[in-house]
């Protein structure tokens, strides 16, 4: 699964460390998900997109072998 973090941290402004900081988790595991190294649960996915003003599926985007 692709996403799209690292584009709509780009576009409100903020560090990892701050998203981090808004959704409850490490930087690192805001690294991870940018890296596609970690598929968050629903309910991270969920409070990402709440925290960018966007739906899910405009963030997290499901590849063909997913």
């Amino acid at each position: 699964m692709k996403n799209n973090i690292r584009v709509e941290r780009a576009i409100i402004n903020i560090t990892q460390e701050e998203l981090a900081n808004r959704i409850a988790v490490s930087r690192q595991t805001i690294n991870a998900m940018e890296a596609n190294k970690y598929v968050p649960s629903t309910i991270l996915a969920l409070k990402i997109a709440k925290v960018f003003g966007k739906k899910v599926e405009d963030i997290f985007i499901l590849e063909k072998h997913d």
